[in-house]
């Protein structure tokens, strides 16, 4: 900890550190919805000006895992994107600086290199999944809607398109199918033993998967600002309908689909195993962030580039890697649903209604 104390009071001279904690709160939940796994623990440190003003930073570090950041260049490039690409992404927390952690443990420059950092700033606000969580227990309010349109809206103006840049959404294909983050290294990473996710079923899905490359090709024109990452646990609330967002993702240049169904799929996804939330708020919601991000984009092509990144987000939900409290059922629904839409000639938005009843 002192390091990162050394490195905040260098890039903040003047200041004094109030305290400097490890955030990871979600890791103290056991339903569900948790959490079981990330890319690394940020550690939040408060500091104070010669006024008393207090204010926060966040130090980031990624940590190796299977899911295409075992190499160190892995973990380089995701810091070094992220220094790039967060300041594209309207109302994300800004990157302030990047650099590496030495053999020694000095924060310091590239000459004697081990593990990359980030430094941010910091958001207080309240996570969108904690939303999720009481509306799936006892229902939507007002606001919850007023939210919902909130979120649809900043999605609409965040997708404009470039049509310099149609290539990165080649690439961006070739991320969802191919990379470590992607469906390949998703089903890399399940275990031999997954009720409900046997190799047999998961072989088939990254075949349906793959076969999207080629049903992808001349939707280049499609290429939009992205944020690349957009769920709950990366969306802040600062107010009634007031944003903030963390951790943009994947170039911030990809499919606009990216995005909505990283979304939505997590209002399928706390139903699962709560029954009547669907009812209650989590289905109305669904349903009104397609109609409403349609309405606002016009964009009539949505639905029919959609399934092959609601596969990739359900086969990350589907992994108890990283949601290891996931029932048998739940994980066999969700897995149902994708296959027949991978089949399908563009996603319907009712066929969530029978996953989620």
């Amino acid at each position: 900890m002192q390091a990162i104390r050394d490195l905040v009071l260098r890039r903040f001279p003047g200041r004094t550190i109030v305290s400097c904690a490890r955030l990871g709160d979600d890791e103290q939940r056991d339903d569900a919805t948790t959490k079981g796994s990330g890319y690394g623990v940020p550690v939040r440190v408060v500091m104070r000006d010669a006024a008393g003003r207090e204010e926060a930073v966040v130090f980031h570090t990624a940590r190796a895992d299977d899911f295409g950041h075992d190499r160190r260049a892995d973990r380089a490039a995701q810091m070094l994107l992220a220094f790039d690409t967060y300041g594209l992404v309207p109302r994300h927390v800004p990157a302030l600086d990047v650099g590496v952690i030495t053999r020694g443990g000095e924060l310091r420059s590239l000459a004697d290199a081990d593990e990359t950092y980030l430094l941010t700033g910091w958001q207080p606000g309240e996570l969108y999944a904690q939303d999720l969580r009481r509306i799936a227990a006892t229902g939507a309010t007002a606001r919850d809607h007023q939210r919902l349109d909130a979120l649809a809206d900043y999605l609409a103006q965040l997708h404009h398109r470039d049509g310099a840049r149609t290539a990165l959404y080649t690439r961006a294909v070739r991320d969802l199918i191919g990379s470590g983050e992607g469906v390949f290294g998703m089903i890399d990473g399940y275990a031999r033993d997954v009720p409900g996710a046997s190799a047999v079923r998961l072989r088939r899905l990254e075949e349906s998967c793959a076969a999207w490359r080629w049903r992808l090709r001349g939707r280049e024109p499609r290429a939009a600002r992205i944020h690349g990452d957009f769920h709950p646990f990366n969306i802040l609330f600062t107010g009634d309908a007031e944003l903030a967002l963390l951790d943009a993702s994947r170039g911030a240049i990809g499919e606009a689909a990216d995005d909505v169904t990283a979304l939505a799929i997590n209002f399928v996804f706390f139903a699962l195993d709560t029954p009547g939330a669907w009812h209650r708020g989590l289905g109305p919601l669904w349903h009104r962030l397609w109609s409403r991000y349609a309405l606002t984009t016009n964009d009539h092509e949505l639905l029919e580039v959609a399934a092959p990144w609601l596969a990739w987000r359900a086969l990350v939900i589907a992994n108890p890697r990283w949601y290891p409290n996931l029932s048998t059922d739940g994980r066999d629904r969700l897995l149902t649903w994708i296959e027949r839409a991978l089949d399908a000639p563009r996603l319907e938005p009712r066929s969530a209604d029978e996953v989620a009843r």
